[in-house]
């Protein structure tokens, strides 16, 4: 395939009204069209934000003190220290922006010097903020200094709309919702400071004039930036009726929820991103919209939002391990987690679910008490008594995913049915977890900006446990964030139960260059059988397993590896040129990347490959 005719399919595949967004933005900035260009806002000069309660409340909730005593990066990166963050510097390379005082949209997407500019956004949607609100509703005088202390060091770092900072809509709009549930939490969304108003007016700014890129995105871009104008806008106008610019943005950002979950979110509850991290983002975005609505005392969404969010949180709440509160590195992951008001781990995914169950669909999700609980408790949404139940197995296929459960045996099944890009070569990919521990893993994503090396492996066919073949990828990279030749997924067999009792699905592809896979899953109760069948391999296939890390013993002469737990064979027909653990990588958190055993078979023919896991529950 040309690369025109490549380009153009996928052109055609996004869709003429997301390209039009796009073109028309663009040129907008650039001509100086859009009203963003015009932009002014006099600096802040009062930086007491917010006040300490005249009652202390929530005595007895854990507060999150991740940012207490350090900077607290993507769940996991910590430099000590009490001070304000550097707002311009990446905290990996100690690198900093170059020019902190220039127009936003004069500062070009990607600088090599500074590497990732992830990593300089991350303090500035003002997570820590929630943990001081926290803990100054309780009384402490020294976390409020603290927050505003922050916030004010913020303002004057990052005049409005100049630098890094204020490069993305998004990034504004984490910091507005940022900045009202702090406020809620402290119990002044009814009485505000005037330096709080004034920042809020100066983000909704910012956001309103892009956003018609954002719904381009067809991804959290989108909700996020809706939610933003939704939250901060009826905010506004509960303080001041007559602001009709607030109200135009309370209206703009609340049809925009509603628009983007009807077109993103399909009825079974898949995002349109494809990626487990990205749907937490978007149902924590939905939930904070959700909360505010009733805070404000505001209509109520429509029914049909409310069915959608339904069963988005019951797709999360399938993939998520009950007992760990971990999940599937499913797809695409920028480190993100927006409501952090519990101190449990990053890929801990149950304080999201129970929360979004509780408002949507009036259901805990977990049955016991938990720190998954502190969302709801924190923000005074009563538990409900009703609580929901895991299946024995549960079928996504319309949208791209199979559920398989025997006990604590769980499989994810990756399947390719792209509505929307796909931003990772992960066809017919399986995770495979045992007792709430992922034995066959995914990848991850690692860095947006990192080396080409590093963005082609953990994005591409190798970081995935699937067949890939003659070295390359299972579809060709046009752009950093944009995929070709999106491959359609054939033989869709749902799951179902067997006579015997085991849980069967299966699915097949054919990809630009002609090569056909076609992967069969049976899970028992206590083994998993995969059959793997290819055609058209030109010099080899190879199949992977990558592994949690663990003493696996290998057996090349049986094709056998086993650990204490389990046992994995491999059985087929062909010659097989090479069976032997590999190292590749894995990254669970944005930033970082550690080693991982990988089992590699490699054949030069078409036909079938049994793996046989055989385990203990």
């Amino acid at each position: 395939m040309n690369s025109f005719l490549l380009k153009a399919q996928t052109a055609y595949a996004l869709g003429a009204v997301s390209l039009w967004r796009v073109a028309s933005y663009k040129l907008g900035v650039k001509l100086g069209l859009n009203p963003v260009k015009q932009l002014s806002s006099e600096a802040i000069l009062d930086h007491e934000f917010y006040y300490l309660p005249e009652k202390t409340q929530n005595q007895d909730l854990t507060i999150n003190t991740a940012w207490f005593t350090q900077h607290y990066y993507f769940g996991w990166f910590k430099n000590k220290s009490t001070d304000p963050p550097n707002w311009h510097q990446n905290p990996f390379n100690k690198q900093s922006v170059q020019y902190p005082d220039k127009n936003w949209w004069e500062i070009p997407d990607f600088d090599t010097n500074l590497g990732d500019i992830k990593t300089v956004w991350e303090a500035s949607r003002f997570d820590w903020m929630l943990g001081f609100a926290q803990a100054a509703s309780q009384g402490d005088s020294q976390a409020l200094s603290k927050l505003n202390t922050w916030l004010g060091d913020w303002c004057q770092k990052n005049p409005f709309y100049k630098g890094v900072n204020w490069k993305c809509g998004q990034e504004a709009s984490i910091r507005v919702m940022h900045l009202c549930i702090a406020a809620a939490l402290l119990n002044q969304h009814q009485s505000p400071s005037a330096s709080l108003v004034q920042l809020i007016k100066a983000h909704l700014k910012r956001i309103a004039p892009t956003i018609g890129y954002a719904m381009a995105q067809n991804n959290n871009h989108g909700t996020s930036e809706a939610a933003a104008l939704f939250i901060g806008g009826s905010w506004l106008h509960s303080l001041d009726s007559s602001d009709n610019e607030a109200l135009q943005y309370c209206k703009k950002g609340g049809g925009w929820l509603e628009n983007r979950a009807k077109a993103l979110i399909a009825d079974d509850g898949t995002f349109s991103q494809y990626s487990l991290n990205y749907h937490r983002l978007m149902l924590d975005t939905y939930s904070m919209a959700e909360y505010w609505r009733r805070l404000m005392d505001l209509d109520a969404f429509s029914n049909h939002l409310i069915t959608k969010l339904q069963a988005a949180t019951n797709w999360l709440y399938q993939m998520v391990q009950t007992g760990t509160g971990d999940a599937p590195n499913l797809g695409a992951n920028d480190g993100a987690r927006l409501l952090p008001l519990t101190d449990t781990d990053y890929r801990d995914y149950r304080p999201s679910v129970q929360l979004a169950s509780v408002l949507f669909s009036q259901q805990r999700a977990y049955p016991t008490k938990g720190s998954w609980d502190l969302p709801c408790q924190w923000l005074n949404i009563a538990l409900p008594e009703d609580t929901q139940r895991l299946p024995s197995y549960k079928d996504f296929s319309n949208s791209g995913y199979s559920l398989l459960r025997q006990d604590t045996a769980f499989v994810l099944f990756n399947i390719p049915r792209f509505k929307f890009r796909p931003s990772q070569c992960d066809a017919l990919h399986l995770d495979f977890w045992l007792n709430g521990e992922n034995i066959l893993r995914d990848g991850g994503t690692y860095s947006y900006n990192s080396s080409d090396q590093d963005i082609n492996y953990f994005a591409g066919t190798a970081s995935h446990n699937t067949i890939q073949f003659d070295g390359r990828e299972q579809m060709p990279r046009i752009s950093r964030f944009l995929l070709g030749a999106w491959l359609k997924a054939k033989e869709i067999i749902p799951v179902s139960i067997q006579q015997d009792g085991c849980q069967y699905t299966a699915a097949s592809y054919t990809d630009y260059q002609g090569s056909y896979h076609h992967r069969s899953i049976s899970l028992y109760q206590k083994k998993l059988i995969v059959i793997d069948s290819i055609k058209g391999v030109k010099q080899s296939a190879v199949l992977r397993w990558r592994l949690k890390s663990d003493n696996w013993i290998i057996n090349k002469k049986e094709k056998t590896l086993t650990n204490n737990a389990l046992t994995i064979k491999i059985k087929t027909s062909l010659v097989v040129l090479r069976f032997e653990l590999t190292e590749g990588w894995e990254s669970r958190y944005y930033m970082k990347k550690i080693a991982l055993p990988v089992l590699e078979i490699e054949v030069n023919t078409a036909g079938t490959i049994t793996t046989e896991i055989i385990f203990n529950q």
